[in-house]
């Protein structure tokens, strides 16, 4: 058959929950995108089902929450199966179950109402640089081919990234030692069990409201062999008896699999024209959920950085922040979940540190904080030179009431902003909004003023960035130090100062 030509701005390849997230993204920032995918439908199977506080905030920033409803929310995580209240300053604090169909379903209808292009049944077989594009093609129903000319694209196709193998991007790291095998499973009966350590092993059994429980089992001193195929059923009901003494043989499976500890990143997020998001960036195992809040985080950060590049708006280096921010991110919860696999699936021998660390967690409030900040992404601070005096710079904008003339704001609400920035002014200042007018096709200027003892209390201004983190604080500077911050996130504009220029 003959093949066919598409041309656009972003191809991205993937449409799990971090390739759509990225495809509304660069929509919201007027890229056009198209989204390849093999799969001829969304799937039906919800692994990961864990959306922790900060990716709640960002759906909330995007307008998303309504369409969910009211998932359940469990104040209390774990970290490495220890018991952890993630309780932290947030208006979605805890964790929130959402399954993977939910979650799929609702970015999928956002992206594509943005605009998105997404090909269903077409499979990425080869892409390359050549100059200032890509070039790929991919196998579409009944074989027929789809030449794609993008100016960039991005690998958000899982931890087995074909687009990762056919560039030959560099993932070192770590195979799986252990394992952990997962079903869920209709018509058995089985206590519930929350991270149960019992003599021969791991059990976790959580029953839902529709009857199906899922069970996940790891048999101590089992060691991690490659697979090619997913496990049976025979297999996880075989070692859950062993380990548990219960026999759900006669349970009927909707799905199985099994997920190790392999610990992989890619050396570099960004290879020229060509990046990566998600599982494809970042291989770990799949601890409290960690891996897709990590990866939708990925998307958010990238998305409205790489639609100001091909839309011709960015700073010279802003596209290169992707991977210097979020790989930083990346490598410390790989490091993170390593220790907590140790504890998970580590035998006898890891006892007496899991008590030790239980009692830290009891004990020590701070402790509990950093490690609730970790697992929820509260605590992610861009730029390893922000001043140490200026606590909001670099952070996420915190969730507050701001008082206004037309009554109060909430700040999840002033960053449903369109794919463009917010410049808050807490001061009344005349002269910031006359220099931030230049900018307004890429900024939306609000005027508020922040109640005593509210985390925006002592700040004259914010510039936040359309991922929602504050990229500038007015708290010191001379006059032009408005334009220069905006020069520095949203690029130069008729008039003002070039970086290149900037002394």
């Amino acid at each position: 058959m003959a093949s066919r030509t598409l041309d656009t701005e972003v191809l991205v390849v993937g449409a799990g929950p971090v390739g759509l997230m990225l495809a509304g993204e660069l929509r919201l920032g007027g890229a056009g995108t198209v989204v390849l995918e093999r799969r001829g439908a969304p799937t039906t199977e919800s692994r990961a089902s864990t959306l922790h506080a900060r990716t709640m905030e960002l759906l909330d920033s995007r307008g998303l929450l309504d369409a969910l409803g009211t998932p359940p929310d469990e104040p209390r995580g774990h970290f490495g199966g220890v018991p952890l209240d993630l309780t932290l300053p947030s208006p979605w604090p805890g964790q929130w179950k959402v399954p993977q169909t939910r979650t799929e379903g609702l970015l999928q209808e956002w992206a594509l109402g943005l605009g998105a292009d997404l090909r269903r049944r077409h499979e990425l077989r080869a892409v390359r640089v050549a100059g200032n594009h890509v070039e790929a093609v991919a196998a579409g129903p009944g074989g027929r081919a789809l030449r794609i000319r993008a100016r960039y694209v991005v690998g958000c196709d899982g931890e087995d990234s074909t687009l990762r193998r056919l560039t030959g991007a560099e993932f070192p790291g770590r195979d799986a030692d252990r394992e952990l095998l997962r079903a869920d499973v209709a018509g058995i009966d089985v206590p519930n069990r929350r991270f149960q350590r019992l003599d021969r092993g791991l059990a976790i059994a959580a029953r839902r409201g529709d009857g199906v429980t899922r069970v996940m089992v790891h048999e101590f001193g089992a060691v991690a062999e490659p697979r090619s195929a997913e496990p049976e059923f025979t297999e996880v009901a075989q070692v859950w008896k062993r380990v548990t003494g219960e026999d759900i043989s006669g349970g009927t499976p909707l799905w199985v699999n099994s997920f190790g500890d392999a610990n992989r990143q890619l050396v570099a997020y960004r290879h020229g024209p060509v990046l990566f998001a998600g599982d494809a960036a970042h291989r770990q195992m799949p601890a409290g959920g960690q891996a897709l809040n990590l990866g939708l985080q990925d998307a958010v950060n990238l998305g409205w950085k790489l639609a100001a590049e091909v839309r011709g708006r960015a700073p010279r280096g802003l596209l290169d922040t992707y991977h210097a921010e979020r790989h930083s991110v990346g490598r410390r919860v790989l490091a993170n979940i390593r220790a907590q696999a140790l504890l998970l699936l580590g035998g006898p021998e890891v006892e007496p540190l899991r008590a030790l660390l239980g009692e830290l967690i009891a004990e020590r409030p701070e402790v509990r904080r950093h490690l609730a900040g970790m697992i929820s992404g509260l605590d992610i601070r861009y730029g390893a030179d922000t001043d140490p005096a200026d606590p909001l710079l670099g952070t996420r904008l915190p969730y507050t009431e701001l008082a206004a003339p037309d009554g109060p704001l909430r700040t999840a609400e002033l960053l449903r902003t369109s794919g463009r920035g917010l410049l808050l002014d807490l001061a009344g200042d005349a002269g910031l909004r006359t220099a931030a007018r230049p900018w307004a096709d890429r900024i939306v200027t609000v005027t508020a003023r922040a109640e005593p003892d509210t985390p925006l209390a002592a700040a004259r201004a914010v510039l936040v960035r359309p991922d929602g983190y504050i990229a500038w604080t007015g708290a010191e500077g001379g006059p032009r130090e408005p334009e220069i911050a905006l020069n520095n996130w949203f690029g130069p504009v008729g008039g003002a100062t070039a970086i290149s220029d900037r002394n």
